[in-house]
């Protein structure tokens, strides 16, 4: 899809999509960033850059320079990627996709 910004062009986000109150990202990272290093850094960029656009976040989320939970869940891709990339893009339709996926 396109790397994560100019200072981490090594990042890139593959596959991206949302629910209600979460999203879902496939991103491929190099074995010398951490995962919690890139969850950090996709958080406060996004928080920047959301908080410029929507000047009313900025009163909402007071005391904190971010909008995201503290929280996340990762795990890693093994053999079959398609799955996953197929999960994400069913995220937000009528059934959340988990039911129909064929594993």
């Amino acid at each position: 899809m396109k790397a994560m910004n100019q200072y981490h062009p090594e990042v890139d986000i593959l596959e991206m999509n949302h629910d209600k109150d979460h999203v879902h990202l496939l991103v491929s990272i190099p074995p010398k960033m951490s995962v919690g290093s890139v969850v950090r850094i996709l958080k406060s960029n996004t928080a920047r850059d959301l908080k410029k656009k929507f000047k009313f976040l900025k009163d909402v989320y007071w005391g904190t320079d971010s909008v995201w939970s503290g929280g996340y869940f990762v795990s890693t891709v093994g053999v079959n990627e398609e799955v996953i990339r197929r999960y994400i893009e069913m995220q937000g339709k009528e059934d959340a996709g988990q039911a129909k996926l064929d594993l």
